[in-house]
C-alpha cells in the first residue's frame, strides 16, 4: 500500500507542476503559436526603445553577423550557409510579406524567444535585451535597403 501511496504521490506532484508551469507561461502571456514561435499577445504594439542611428545600427549589424548570419545570410535573404533549404522564404528579412507580419516586438520575441521547428535558436541567454533591440533595429532597415 505504501508504494502505491508514493506512486500516487509522485504523479500528483508532476500534475501540480505542469499546472504550475502553465499558469506561469499564461501570467507572462506568452504562449507558444502554431508556427512555434513563443510571443506575448501585446509584442505587435511594442516599439524598439533605441533610435535606428548609426550607433544602433552598426552594433545591431555586428551582433547580426556574430549570432544570425550564419542562417540568414550576410543581406538577410534567408540565404546564409546553414539556411534550412525548405525555409529560406520565412527565412529572407528583407520580404515585404515577411515585414508585414514581423513588426519590433515580434522581431524582438523571435530572437529572444527562438524556436525549436524549423529551427531557429534562443538569443536571451547569449544577448542581453538592449543587444536583442540592436538586431531589430538592424534587421528593420533591412527591408528599407532592397
Amino acid at each position: 500500500m505504501t508504494r502505491h501511496w508514493a506512486a500516487g504521490t509522485g504523479l500528483l506532484m508532476i500534475w501540480a507542476l505542469t499546472i504550475a508551469a502553465t499558469m506561469a507561461t499564461n501570467r507572462l502571456g506568452a504562449q507558444q503559436d502554431q508556427s512555434g514561435w513563443t510571443i506575448p499577445p501585446t509584442a505587435a504594439e511594442e516599439k524598439n526603445p533605441l533610435p535606428a542611428n548609426d550607433t544602433v545600427l552598426a552594433n545591431g549589424r555586428k551582433f547580426f553577423a556574430a549570432k544570425c548570419q550564419r542562417c540568414h545570410g550576410p543581406a538577410g535573404k534567408g540565404d546564409g550557409p546553414d539556411a534550412d533549404p525548405k525555409h529560406r522564404g520565412h527565412m529572407d528579412l528583407t520580404s515585404a510579406a515577411n515585414a508585414a507580419r514581423n513588426p519590433d516586438g515580434v522581431v524582438f520575441h523571435k530572437i529572444w524567444n527562438g524556436r525549436s521547428n524549423p529551427r531557429m535558436p534562443a538569443f536571451k541567454e547569449e544577448l542581453a535585451r538592449e543587444q536583442v533591440w540592436a538586431v531589430v533595429a538592424f534587421v528593420q532597415s533591412l527591408r528599407v535597403q532592397k
